[in-house]
């Protein structure tokens, strides 16, 4: 029981750790953010199972782990209003091609990186850009100024 209970404190804990450090963060992990991530992953069963090396306690830890994530997943589908709280929301960066400096600062977001995910995705400036939105999950959405003019 001491194994489910340490689950849901370290699954809480991890839950508020991916919400403090941002989308952006989780979204483009460079390789040591990676290597990081996986000695986290390794300190947090480190911290849950402690001396217990068990079957038993991985199937329990890991069913709790799962059970939480269900859960979470029923209660943003079921309660649109928890939807903010649990997953974030789409932040707009970039609106009628000005950078929205105060947005991007609090999402630690560059005008760097902004511009190269812009360009991977075939806009070529900033001033074509209409709306660039951070999504939940960290990637970067582009919607380009309509350019009608005369033939």
């Amino acid at each position: 029981m001491e194994i489910v209970i340490r689950s849901f404190v370290m699954f809480g804990f991890l839950w508020l750790v991916t919400r403090v450090v941002g989308k952006r963060e989780l979204g483009q992990l460079s390789a040591f953010e990676l290597v990081l991530l996986v000695t986290m992953g390794d300190l947090v069963q480190q911290g849950v199972t402690q001396e217990d090396y068990s079957v038993s306690g991985a199937v329990m830890t890991v069913g709790t782990f799962a059970l939480l994530s269900v859960l979470l997943s029923y209660v943003s589908w079921r309660f649109p209003r928890t939807r903010p709280v649990l997953e974030g929301r789409p932040t707009v960066v970039v609106r009628s091609g000005q950078l929205q400096d105060d947005v991007m600062r609090l999402e630690r977001l560059t005008d760097t990186e902004l511009l190269e995910a812009a360009r991977k995705q075939g806009v070529r400036r900033l001033e074509d850009i209409d709306l660039a939105v951070l999504e939940n999950d960290g990637s970067l959405s582009f919607f380009q100024r309509s350019h009608s003019g005369p033939a």
